[in-house]
């Protein structure tokens, strides 16, 4: 293993360049070169590379986003895309690729390598939490933190003025980030996209609070495939309720920030992990946490299914 590409690919995640940080790093130590693929997938198509040294990587463990940027290809999902990507892997001399992103991520690392049989490594970077295998992925953590925080002085203002806030928060298929901040920030309600909605038992909660002397009252709504839920739940409590509530989309506040200690330190352990993975197996892998540690995973179906988080066991 004489080079090994990085690349971020899909929504960007507190985490990545931490991660990105230690690949390169690791790399460095073993004197092996690290090659950064910018604007993901895509760029692998464009040939849009560049060497990594450890200082290209200084000052980045802090940083949310990902300094290599982050793309959603539709090329890359064609033969004909794949083809160009893998122009780029030989005129660059590729040996190995850490692939750091979501599912569809993963799915397009795992579909490269079987095509072209060149070793492919993932590494979770998601704030949905949502990929089997592992506890966590990275950027969730810092998610988490970021919609407390936010929801917290929500509850500051919904306090003082005696109101009612619904507030959105991200997860598309995940229910992960909704869960556990409706339960560490006293949320009335949680409301998932993907169940049906009970709304004379939130209009029932709300009233019984205002009876027992209650300022204030927070409804926590994931997303699903598409923001905007939230004013169902405005409109249905207002018209066949009668009463008011105000929304609050969180939207992509939710992704960005410095990474917390919890995901600096998963990310540096798993880009480290991905490289000596690389150096001596040449099987598809997934990088997961697991137990609070680190395990190495066969990056196949169970890795890819995305999963729906039991909530009876929050």
């Amino acid at each position: 293993m004489k080079n090994i590409g990085v690349l971020t690919s899909g929504g960007d995640s507190p985490g990545m360049n931490s991660a990105i940080r230690a690949v390169a790093r690791t790399c460095a130590h073993y004197d092996i070169k690290c090659t950064g693929i910018v604007r993901g997938f895509q760029g692998l198509i464009e040939n849009n590379t560049k060497v990594l040294y450890t200082r290209s990587v200084r000052g980045i463990i802090n940083r949310g986003g990902t300094f290599l940027y982050s793309a959603r290809s539709d090329e890359f999902k064609t033969k004909e895309g794949r083809k160009e990507a893998f122009k780029t892997i030989e005129e660059n001399e590729i040996d190995g690729l850490v692939v750091i992103g979501g599912d569809g991520s993963f799915t397009g690392g795992l579909i490269f390598m079987e095509e072209y049989n060149i070793p492919v490594v993932g590494i979770p970077g998601t704030i949905d939490n949502d990929l089997y295998g592992t506890s966590h992925t990275l950027g969730y953590d810092t998610a988490l933190n970021t919609a407390t925080e936010a929801i917290d002085k929500i509850r500051d203002t919904a306090s003082s003025h005696e109101r009612t806030f619904i507030v959105e928060v991200m997860g598309r298929k995940s229910p992960s980030i909704a869960v556990h901040v409706g339960v560490c920030c006293g949320a009335e309600n949680i409301i998932f996209p993907y169940k049906k909605v009970d709304y004379d038992r939130i209009a029932q909660d709300i009233k019984h609070g205002i009876k027992k002397g209650k300022t204030s009252s927070i409804i926590i709504v994931g997303e699903g495939e598409k923001p905007g839920m939230s004013y169902n739940v405005q409109r249905e409590l207002r018209e066949n309720h009668q009463l008011v509530a105000h929304v609050c989309i969180l939207g992509h506040i939710q992704r960005g920030g410095a990474p917390t200690h919890q995901d600096r330190f998963i990310a540096s352990k798993m880009g480290n992990m991905a490289v000596s993975h690389l150096m001596t197996s040449s099987k598809a892998a997934a990088i997961c946490y697991e137990n609070g540690g680190i395990k190495v995973k066969s990056l196949k179906k169970k890795i890819l299914k995305m999963k729906l988080q039991n909530i009876k066991l929050v």
